[in-house]
């Protein structure tokens, strides 16, 4: 932790001031969620994209990110615009879905590849879901329910606790069971897959910064170790699977072959690293990476 003496902008908020400051952002969360809730399907994507594109104007910094990447996958500038667009429509999907839609949902919904899970099931056994970022990623639990396969996730505690109590609820409308950050947090997961359960991972991003190094469209960065690690462990496949959104309404969803438990590590993490640029390469600008995600990218500002 920094033990700094803090100057005076970074002396801590009253802790009422905190108080008011959270519930004022879940205030303001609770009205978005009402206004949107109650328009129709095609409105929530047009505000979306309108979103995204006003979010590409005035961000600078993500839209200079989005360029690089968009140039990584061999897409032309202007896929950094669709990037945005994609995201925009996620966000406003996300605030927008309610239980009572779920079943709509799962009706506009194409997937390719669902005898890919019942080979990563065979035996009952559980298996290491591995997603991008990339369309809704949270509708993937659709095919869960509808397979009657138990969905586990993880969620990032929040300074926010009414915010991450909301997350947690959303997440259990698609069906997703979900496991908090923590010092538990390995031993849960793998009781999971012992449970014959999927525990869904998004591993594009190493946002921990512990990550094992691969190459990821053609440069070296780090991705998440923990697939690799929670399948070596409980001697489970790795399923990639990725939920893309359909031109209009709908969303489709292609699921990979599954890759055996990995032996190495390294192997391991290399092998999920293709498999992702594999997916991802299906609609670049449906990925919503904004971030730095290569050391080049932290080099260049």
């Amino acid at each position: 932790a920094d033990r700094r003496i803090p100057i005076r902008d970074e002396l801590p908020l009253h802790p009422d001031v905190t108080a008011l400051k959270q519930w004022l952002a879940y205030s303001a969360l609770r009205v978005g969620l009402a206004v949107l809730g109650v328009l129709p399907e095609p409105a929530i994507r047009w505000l979306g994209r309108l979103g995204g594109r006003l979010w590409y104007l005035l961000d600078g910094k993500r839209r200079r990110m989005a360029l690089r990447h968009m140039r990584r996958v061999g897409e032309p500038p202007s896929a950094a615009v669709a990037v945005f667009e994609s995201y925009g429509r996620y966000w406003a999907e996300s605030l927008w879905v309610r239980p009572r839609r779920l079943p709509a949902m799962w009706k506009r919904m194409t997937v390719e590849g669902i005898e890919n899970i019942w080979a990563a099931r065979e035996g009952g056994r559980g298996a290491v879901v591995v997603l991008p970022h990339v369309g809704n990623w949270e509708a993937a639990a659709l095919i869960g329910v509808h397979e009657q396969i138990p969905v586990v996730a993880v969620a990032e505690r929040l300074a926010n606790r009414r915010i991450t109590e909301w997350f947690t609820r959303q997440r259990a409308m698609f069906g997703i069971e979900i496991v908090l950050t923590g010092k538990r947090l390995t031993p849960a997961l793998l009781q999971a897959l012992e449970q014959g359960k999927f525990v869904c991972l998004l591993s594009d991003r190493d946002l921990s910064g512990r990550g094992l190094e691969v190459e990821f469209f053609g440069e070296t960065t780090t991705l998440p170790a923990g697939p690799v690690v929670l399948a070596r462990k409980a001697r489970v496949p790795i399923l990639p699977v990725a939920v893309f959104f359909q031109q209009g309404a709908g969303h489709r969803a292609v699921i990979r072959p599954p890759l055996p438990p990995p032996d190495d590590l390294a192997e391991g993490i290399q092998a999920v690293a293709r498999e992702l640029e594999e997916l991802i390469r299906l609609d670049p600008t449906q990925w919503h990476l904004v971030q730095p995600n290569w050391p080049s990218d932290r080099a260049s500002g």
